[in-house]
């Protein structure tokens, strides 16, 4: 048994990429382009995806954007790391604290409460003890984290010191309510359970039930089960439509099944999901030549995986994502078993083998249904192959009576003979 990892370039410098999705002229392809490794043409490693999920896709020249993000403080709030947080966590109630003890100084400073105005021995301040900008701050302070040390107060005398108190005491608590949710709402994101939902870092494709299929292996690695698991994938890759337009990471479904059933698989142990190469899966022109990842227009594609679940202790749901490139696609290989029995009789997953692949005594090999069926470039689905004679015949006798009886209603008969 054996751990493999094919050989893959890496890119030395970033590249500019295209920022619309279709176009008529492709100048680069889509993994990058080819340079030589071991006398073959590699592709150099580029991600729409990263291995654990994050998006490697950078937004550039849209109007307007601080605007936008400014309306949605929330979303923003929660996406910002965790040391700008802190750091505008601090600047904020600090500002604050100064902001309102510049307003405490300088009404003090038209009430004439300070030092400097030498105040006589009956005069009534607006606030107690208060006669300096530092005892200003201070007081701020005291007022907003509602301390109270008892001998800096406020009175009577200053009904506009009244109004300032209710102000900064609604404003601040506004301000704490905002940060103290978004911190409690970014340490519960369903981002983090995610982490502990691991992919393989490979995906394999051998012989299921008789048929090639690609295989990847998930695994929950806490006791909380993840509820209503579904496990989708995405194809990306450069296709042609009809009318001539190259589309650059043109995205094809690819499914996902445990056990031909790929409704809510009971992810508490180790699965290993399939997805059948036929004649109808995205991959079916990779598979017919045997896989690989040398091949120049093969091998131009990223898969894109994602399991969606319900967190069952919060109820939240959660995503996961990873991506394979075409060197992350073991042609011919398979999975190891990870699960055993203990001598106490315990189920046990050793995630040791969890990543390790074993080559298969016999490879697995795709054959069409029909050698009679071609395919658009575009992967839009089958057209069948009208180069037989005989059936170009049959075909245009039943065209030819479908005319003599439906000549009243002045309506074409469309016929095509099935292959099956």
């Amino acid at each position: 048994m054996t751990s493999t990892t094919p050989p893959s370039s890496r890119s030395s410098s970033p590249q500019k990429v295209c920022h619309s999705q279709t176009q008529t002229d492709v100048l680069k392809p889509l993994l990058g382009r080819g340079v030589s490794a071991g006398g073959g043409t590699l592709r150099k490693r580029r991600r729409v995806l990263s291995k654990d999920g994050r998006s490697n896709v950078r937004i550039e020249h849209v109007n307007g954007q601080s605007a936008l993000y400014m309306r949605d403080l929330w979303t923003t709030f929660l996406d910002m790391q965790w040391r700008y947080k802190f750091f505008l966590f601090t600047a904020t109630f600090a500002g604050t604290w100064f902001f309102f003890g510049v307003l405490w100084y300088l009404m003090a400073l038209v009430h004439g409460d300070l030092l400097e105005f030498d105040p006589p021995s009956n005069h009534t301040p607006c606030v107690m003890q208060m006669q300096t900008l530092t005892g200003a701050f201070l007081f701020s302070l005291e007022t907003q984290t509602t301390i109270g040390y008892g001998f800096r107060c406020i009175t009577e005398e200053c009904p506009a010191a009244i109004v300032l108190l209710i102000v900064q005491l609604v404003i601040t608590m506004l301000m704490e309510i905002f940060i103290t949710g978004t911190f409690l709402a970014k340490v519960a994101r369903p981002k983090k359970r995610s982490e502990t939902v691991k992919f393989s870092q490979h995906a394999v494709v051998s012989t299921h039930e008789g048929k090639p299929c690609l295989m990847i292996r998930v695994a929950n690695m806490r006791k909380s089960l993840l509820l209503g698991c579904q496990v989708s994938g995405k194809l990306l890759q450069t296709s042609l439509t009809k009318e001539g337009e190259t589309v650059r990471l043109d995205q094809r479904n690819v499914s996902f099944e445990v056990d031909m059933s790929s409704d809510s698989p009971f992810l508490i142990l180790p699965l290993t999901f399939y997805h059948l190469i036929d004649d109808n899966s995205p991959l079916r022109a990779w598979a017919a030549k045997g896989g690989g990842w040398t091949d120049p227009e093969l091998a131009d594609f990223e898969l894109l995986v994602i399991m969606s679940a319900t967190i069952e202790p919060t109820s939240a749901t959660c995503q996961v994502r990873t991506s394979y490139l075409p060197d992350e696609i073991l042609w011919g290989y398979e999975f190891p078993p990870v699960v055993s029995l203990s001598p106490s009789g315990k189920y046990v997953a050793d995630f040791a083998f969890f990543d390790k692949v074993a080559k298969t005594k016999t490879a697995p090999v795709f054959k069409p249904s029909s050698p009679q069926r071609a395919y658009q470039s575009n992967g839009a689905g089958p057209v069948p192959d009208v180069s037989d004679p005989e059936k170009v015949c049959l075909e245009q006798s039943y065209r030819d009576r479908g005319g003599e009886r439906g000549r009243a209603r002045d309506t074409p008969l469309s016929v095509r003979i099935s292959n099956v």
